[in-house]
């Protein structure tokens, strides 16, 4: 019998491999129609926008500048081209690998993104983990002392941080660790001055990663929780109780293994929600990543540049969302992957 099933696990395990591969391959297929659909949007928004780009483009130089010089660099920049050449000239660019020069910065994308990307993913990616463990320790001690003490405080405090914004977090650590405590310092990635040095660079991510953690942190406590009671009240956790099993190996290993993976499911989902939170974490602590281009993207009506960010933003989150259902199919053999 256990030579059986061990056979039958061995024949499921590559069908469930073979299903998360279709899967990906199909969300990879369908991506680049959607992709295609943000940029052209991202285009058509900036045609609609009231912004000038050439002010954008020159400053307050812009006062200084001739009629003719103003019309030469319209001209140099595609500026008066309409906004379907535009698009037309970046797509046939990046087929070439080209992102296009950015107007508002004066280089190209590709030189803006590699010099602010990197610290965007440093901080995304510490908080994504920061905001994890935490939610997995108080989450699951919540459900183990359902109704305690720290259950009421933690169900409390998560209901609360769900209705206050990212940038408030991020003003109120300022205003205490910063500003009232001196424990941190209030922004940037090093002190004035200073290199770019590990421990630099470290100190100065200590405060803005823990509030786009905590501001992400209260839906996968929450969620944790109530999938943790949920699978407490399945049968084979029941059995592993009737089995004399302890309380901490029947949590651990048999509820929370099933309330993983919606756990999972939910990670792929908020991932829109820690782009946008990142964005408002680095304008509030000076963060040097790409919530500045954004904003001067915007404000300059700078097509490549809002174009190049808006893709990113969007890949990330499909990425992110086929690495969750991925992980699911991969892991749970009652799911189909059926894209």
């Amino acid at each position: 019998m256990e030579r059986r099933g061990l056979d039958a696990h061995a024949v499921i395990a590559p069908e469930r491999r073979r299903a998360a591969v279709r899967l990906a391959l199909r969300r990879l297929v369908l991506a680049v129609p959607v992709l295609l659909v943000v940029a052209v949007g991202v285009f058509l928004l900036g045609a609609a926008s009231p912004f000038k780009p050439i002010y954008q483009y020159y400053g307050v130089d812009v006062f200084r500048a001739t009629e003719q010089e103003l019309a030469a660099t319209r001209t140099l920049l595609g500026m008066d081209d309409s906004v379907f050449t535009q698009l037309g000239r970046w797509l046939g660019g990046l087929l070439s690998g080209d992102l296009g020069i950015s107007r508002s910065f004066r280089q190209p994308v590709a030189e803006v993104l590699a010099e602010r990307l990197p610290w965007t993913l440093l901080l995304v990616s510490v908080a994504l983990v920061v905001a994890v463990v935490l939610a997995a320790v108080l989450g699951v001690a919540a459900a183990w002392r359902q109704g305690g003490w720290l259950d009421r405080v933690v169900t409390a405090i998560g209901h609360a941080l769900e209705g206050i914004p990212s940038f408030m977090l991020g003003l109120g650590a300022i205003a205490v660790f910063a500003l009232g405590l001196s424990w941190l310092p209030v922004a940037g990635l090093t002190d004035a001055g200073a290199a770019p040095t590990a421990g630099q660079v470290s100190r100065h991510l200590v405060l803005p990663a823990l509030v786009l953690a905590v501001s992400q942190m209260p839906w996968l406590v929450l969620h944790l929780r109530a999938s943790l009671l949920t699978a407490l009240a399945e049968e084979h956790v029941t059995g592993a109780r009737a089995r004399g099993l302890p309380e901490w190996r029947v949590m651990l290993r048999h509820a929370l293994p099933t309330a993983l993976l919606p756990f999972v499911t939910l990670l792929g989902a908020r991932i829109p929600e820690l782009v946008t939170g990142a964005v408002l974490v680095e304008e509030v602590f000076s963060w040097p990543g790409i919530a500045e281009a954004v904003v001067t993207a915007a404000l300059a009506v700078d097509f490549p540049m809002m174009a190049a960010l808006a893709v990113l933003a969007t890949a990330a989150v499909l990425v992110g969302s086929l690495f969750a259902d991925v992980a699911v199919v991969l892991a749970d053999p009652r799911v189909v992957a059926d894209g």
